[in-house]
């Protein structure tokens, strides 16, 4: 994401019709289950396994990643998209 290049993949993949990663979330969005998501897919969206890196490396690391968390929590814990942004929304004010 430094570059040019980094920033574009990102836009796309947050707003192409064909980014996979998009598609998984517009599905979670409708209420579908992320088994029967990745079922239907025959290409692999990397966001999926990035996810559980990522609040593993968080945990390692005792780094606080509300975002990443909730994305899990929908992901792995059939947490609802609403129930999710609920969850943010709600957090205490702190310095960040």
């Amino acid at each position: 994401m430094a570059g040019l290049a980094g920033l574009g993949d990102l836009v796309l993949t947050c707003t192409g019709a064909l980014s996979r990663n998009r598609s998984v979330g517009v599905e979670l969005g409708k209420g579908k289950k992320l088994t029967e998501i990745i079922s239907s897919m025959r290409m692999v969206a990397e966001g999926v396994r990035t996810t559980v890196a990522a609040v593993e490396l968080a945990r390692r690391n005792q780094v606080e990643m509300p975002i990443i968390g909730q994305m899990y929590a929908m992901l792995y814990e059939d947490r609802s998209p609403m129930d999710a942004i609920h969850q943010l929304m709600d957090r205490s004010l702190k310095q960040e």
